[in-house]
């Protein structure tokens, strides 16, 4: 049994860490492309870039295997969809509105990935209970969002999706990340095409390399870690803790007014996710059941 807790408490720490992370990423892309610091192509290229060199190196000095195969290019392919999609969307959508269409996607992806894998009505429930949180949170305060940003965010939370279901299979975390990076990071160089929604600045560039080097490197491999000791429907849910961490960083670092909604919203996704996580620590397994 303390074996069994144990081994729940760090898989809950670690979803805790990626959450973060995920939260600095929205936070840091919003100000940057927000504020015009610098275009999306360019955000998403220095990311990616930056990520990549950064576990690279990592992988070097630990003696993981860096250099991508043909079994990587999924991975590769998904994360430079997230990453392109999820950047030129959010030059024209609300914060609000882009995080729960963004969200949306990835919760109906993983839960039809969840379909063959089978699932308890526990978890579905928690799935139901954490995204009605997130509804809460975010819908009042998103404008109708115009129909091509809506839907290349979309494809962003597909992507994304796609890419939690490919970290379920295991593999060391940190190389099977940096080699993912590696080819995701050419793949942005088209994108440096699209005329320039802004001006590159320091600032903007300064921004994009911490979104790639810190919360998307260290956050991503945190997550791949993770993943394997999530039943399917979980890696859906825990993510819906997203906006309510962004909208905590908000509070905490730009001085946003605290409000009810913002306490409520996040206790209901807080349930939902323990939902999803209770036959895990009820069977000791956190390996879903076929």
């Amino acid at each position: 049994m303390p074996t069994r807790r144990f081994s729940l408490a760090l898989t809950v720490a670690l979803a805790a860490l990626a959450i973060a992370a995920f939260a600095g990423n929205s936070l840091l892309t919003r100000a940057a492309l927000s504020g015009d610091l610098i275009s999306p192509g360019g955000f998403a290229t220095i990311r990616l870039f930056s990520g990549a060199i950064v576990l690279a190196a990592l992988c070097v000095a630990t003696r993981r295997d860096w250099r991508p195969t043909a079994r990587d290019l999924p991975g590769g392919l998904a994360l430079a969809a997230y990453t392109a999609a999820f950047s030129l969307a959010y030059v024209w959508l609300e914060a609000g509105s882009g995080a729960l269409i963004l969200f949306a996607a990835v919760g109906g992806t993983v839960a039809l990935a969840s379909l063959r894998t089978g699932f308890t009505a526990r978890e579905m429930g928690g799935l139901v209970l954490a995204f009605a949180g997130l509804v809460w949170l975010l819908l009042p305060g998103a404008d109708a969002a115009p129909l091509w940003p809506a839907a290349l965010m979309a494809l962003a939370g597909i992507a994304w999706g796609a890419y939690t279901l490919l970290g379920r299979s295991g593999g060391e975390p940190v190389g099977r990340t940096g080699r993912n990076f590696i080819l995701a990071a050419p793949m942005m160089l088209p994108l440096l095409a699209i005329p320039a929604s802004g001006f590159v600045s320091v600032e903007g560039v300064v921004l994009a390399v911490l979104c790639g080097a810190i919360t998307s490197a260290a956050g991503y491999a945190v997550w791949y870690a993770c993943l394997p000791r999530l039943p399917v429907i979980a890696s859906g849910s825990v993510q819906l803790a997203t906006p309510a961490a962004a909208a905590l960083g908000g509070l905490i670092l730009l001085g946003e007014a605290a409000s009810w909604r913002l306490a409520g919203a996040s206790t209901l996704i807080l349930a939902g996710i323990a939902l999803t996580l209770i036959r895990a620590r009820q069977t000791g397994s956190t390996t879903p059941k076929a």
